[in-house]
């Protein structure tokens, strides 16, 4: 329904930035992660979690 109501070409558009929504999609995640400390995230992981334990 949704393609008959866009037509063919916002599909071909919707085609040609489909890599470029990939990468900013991909990057927003390694933004998070830099901008928040990759601490804060990695504990979450349970590899990195058992690998960086704290000293107290």
């Amino acid at each position: 329904m949704l393609s008959n109501f866009l037509g063919r070409h916002y599909r071909e558009l919707a085609g040609n930035w489909t890599p470029t929504v990939g990468v900013w999609g991909a990057m927003g995640p390694v933004g998070l992660v830099w901008a928040t400390g990759w601490r804060l995230i990695l504990d979450w992981v349970p590899y990195n979690n058992g690998k960086f334990k704290k000293d107290n």
